[in-house]
């Protein structure tokens, strides 16, 4: 398994890269498709709001637990290869995206707008959306993107700026659009090389997808800290 992770990573860091130059158009859309659905609600999921909400409901109005279930469900959707697969279905029916990818993208993009939404952020705001792509990237990729200037500061930074900068907008998609790539690219290698062994395969896509997740999900709450709900 150590070799399969190490060889899926070694192949996704040289290809992603190289993603948003080859296709720029390519790599923007189909993220921001995938956080417009998940904002607005798409097949069987709702609203990344209206789903927030019932969590706010059913804890009674207690946010810091509604936003543990908001990051629980997601990190079983994600978990659920079948259930990923067929919502990035819906976006690879408009741009040529693998189905996992696309639905991985979808379904951390829908967490981490809800745990906003549940911390006081409105989410038709320019500068949020790029807030919530922000956080897919995770604490990691983040401090990495800040020291070699990629992005201007952590998410809250960017959720909170004077004013929206249009020319975020690009630039973190094609870091999300590569980081993705990277992770479900390598993902694949891995499992293609775990399969050797039986069921290893399996359990370590739903795994990977699931551990990244929680680690998105865990990020964006301490990262996108509450303010006042309207």
């Amino acid at each position: 398994m150590g070799v399969a992770s190490s060889a899926g990573k070694l192949v996704g860091q040289r290809v992603a890269p190289h993603v948003p130059r080859l296709a720029p158009d390519l790599t923007h859309s189909f993220v921001r498709e995938a956080l417009h659905r998940a904002i607005h609600g798409v097949g069987p999921l709702p609203s990344a709001a209206h789903a927030a909400d019932a969590q706010l409901a059913e804890q009674h109005g207690h946010v810091g637990k509604a936003v543990g279930e908001v990051i629980d469900n997601h990190v079983r959707y994600a978990g659920a290869q079948g259930l990923v697969t067929g919502l990035g279905g819906v976006i690879t029916a408009t741009v040529t995206i693998p189905a996992n990818l696309a639905g991985l993208a979808l379904v951390q993009a829908r967490m981490v707008a809800g745990i906003a939404h549940l911390h006081g952020y409105d989410l038709d705001d320019p500068r949020v959306r790029n807030a919530v792509l922000a956080c897919m990237l995770g604490r990691q990729q983040v401090d990495q993107r800040i020291r070699e200037r990629a992005l201007p500061g952590p998410p809250m930074a960017i959720a909170t700026a004077p004013v929206h900068d249009p020319a975020l907008d690009r630039v973190i998609t094609a870091e999300v659009a590569s980081d993705l790539i990277q992770r479900v690219g390598g993902k694949r290698l891995a499992i293609t090389i775990a399969r050797r062994t039986p069921i290893v395969g399996g359990a370590f896509g739903m795994g990977a997808d699931g551990w990244a997740t929680w680690r998105v999900g865990r990020y964006a709450a301490g990262e996108l800290r509450p303010r006042a709900r309207r």
